[in-house]
């Protein structure tokens, strides 16, 4: 699934071409994702001009003067543009075509993304009004961290993995900034202390911050809005190297599953 990275890839990749342009055609050719498409999409669209677009959580927020298109990419979903009519294969289920030539290309194999419209604030959309502070903001800090663990038995790792407690940190992350803050996956998020957290945070930040710089992790199901794909997977060091050498004290690597997903940790260095 694309995570944050992903995401504010992506978005950086698609704004140039088409903020401030307005909408020609909207070509929906299977509405049945997640949840079904707007059967207006097209009538509410055409016309209008983008004027602002900007990441919450996972989703991509489309912004015009009488709502806001929310865009979830879910487990294989990708945008991209193109600068001109391409045909259509299988999984291409949704086309925004802007004045300035440039077509918007939703694609989706699995069909778990979601394309919804909104003429209310965005931010109260039951979808997103629960989300937690983003990541790279100033509103995660230790002390955050720390006050919302307070006597919590969950695992640490799904504790950050909690969309109401963190906006878009999702597994590779998660199992990368713990491995970073040499903080046991597994161990209950009410036992570790402030400066732990404080660590956490930090190590979430970094993380982040690289995998966006780097253009997000390679997995099979992303590229980039340019369909070139990220660099970040070679940098990664926790997250699919079960089994192999840990790259600070060479002890081997275990797995384990946590709210049925898998993460890896080193059973030396984090505690």
């Amino acid at each position: 699934m694309p995570e944050l990275p992903e995401v504010e890839t992506t978005l950086r990749g698609i704004k140039p071409h088409i903020i401030d342009q307005k909408i020609i055609d909207v070509i929906v050719r299977h509405p049945r994702l997640r949840w079904p498409v707007p059967v207006n999409l097209k009538k509410r669209l055409q016309g209008q001009k983008l004027s602002r677009l900007y990441r919450r959580g996972k989703y991509l927020l489309f912004e015009f003067d009488t709502g806001t298109l929310i865009l979830h990419l879910g487990m294989s979903g990708r945008v991209r543009i193109l600068p001109e009519f391409v045909p259509a294969r299988k999984h291409d289920h949704i086309d925004i075509s802007f004045d300035n030539g440039k077509i918007l290309r939703f694609t989706d194999p699995r069909r778990f993304g979601a394309l919804l419209w909104t003429a209310e604030d965005p931010l109260q959309h039951p979808l997103l009004k629960e989300i937690g502070p983003e990541p790279l903001s100033d509103a995660l800090s230790g002390d955050y961290l720390w006050e919302r663990a307070r006597n919590r038995k969950v695992a640490v790792k799904s504790f950050i993995m909690d969309s109401r407690i963190i906006a878009g940190v999702g597994n590779i992350y998660a199992t990368e900034a713990l491995f970073l803050s040499k903080i046991r996956p597994q161990t209950a998020a009410g036992k570790l202390g402030l400066e732990q957290y404080r660590n956490l945070a930090a190590s979430i930040k970094t993380i982040l911050e690289k995998a966006i710089q780097k253009g997000g992790t390679t997995l099979k199901d992303f590229t980039k809005s340019d369909g070139t794909p990220g660099y970040f997977s070679i940098e990664l060091q926790a997250y699919g190297h079960a089994g192999k050498p840990c790259p600070r004290c060479r002890s081997s690597m275990k797995s384990a599953r946590i709210g049925q997903r898998s993460t890896v940790y080193c059973p030396s260095c984090q505690k």
